[in-house]
């Protein structure tokens, strides 16, 4: 199933969709990181950092079939995309975690990220998937988004991780949402 906004389609990619499609999952990642965002890595951060990130982190995983990743695209742009992690321990076969929620920079604020979320809960949906968990850096655009689409903070804890920018460390914030 596709949800369409103005000019953006959501779709969810295979593994062979997402290797096809490298060279712009690549792209995104890189310009979300040097535009700051938090999703692990940090700067310095080059297209082949980001390249082998898709390559040996995310397509193999997408091939098990622990973890679906959905893209939003204007015509053929990766403009946005979102993880749904479905491989968890054998005593939570109700829970997935969200992660790399990413809009490009230059397309935010016009609802992709509230529509890849909206999007990637129906799969958990369907998979099961009753608890979703994620993180997001304190203080970040994302944790107002998070709190609007019915998630709520478990806590916080500080000094999480390494600012992707700046010499410090960053606090992070744990939320969940019962489907």
């Amino acid at each position: 199933m596709m949800a369409e906004q103005p000019h953006i389609c959501i779709e969810p990619l295979s593994a062979e969709g997402a290797g096809a499609r490298l060279d712009g999952l690549a792209a995104l990642l890189h310009d979300c990181v040097n535009a700051g965002a938090s999703v692990n890595f940090v700067l310095p951060y080059t297209l082949r950092d980001s390249a082998a990130f898709w390559r040996v982190k995310v397509v193999p995983r997408i091939r098990d079939g622990g973890l679906t990743l959905l893209i939003a695209r204007r015509g053929e742009r990766i403009v946005g995309s979102v993880q749904l992690d479905c491989e968890t321990p054998p005593n939570q076969p109700h829970r997935a975690e969200i992660a790399k929620l990413l809009v490009h920079p230059d397309f935010r604020r016009r609802g992709i990220a509230r529509a890849l979320m909206a999007e990637i809960e129906n799969h958990a949906g369907r998979a099961g998937r009753t608890l979703i968990t994620l993180d997001t850096r304190t203080g970040d655009n994302a944790e107002p988004l998070y709190t609007s689409l019915g998630y709520t903070t478990a806590g916080i804890i500080p000094g999480y991780c390494l600012d992707p920018v700046e010499p410090r460390l960053d606090a992070t914030t744990i939320m969940y949402k019962v489907l």
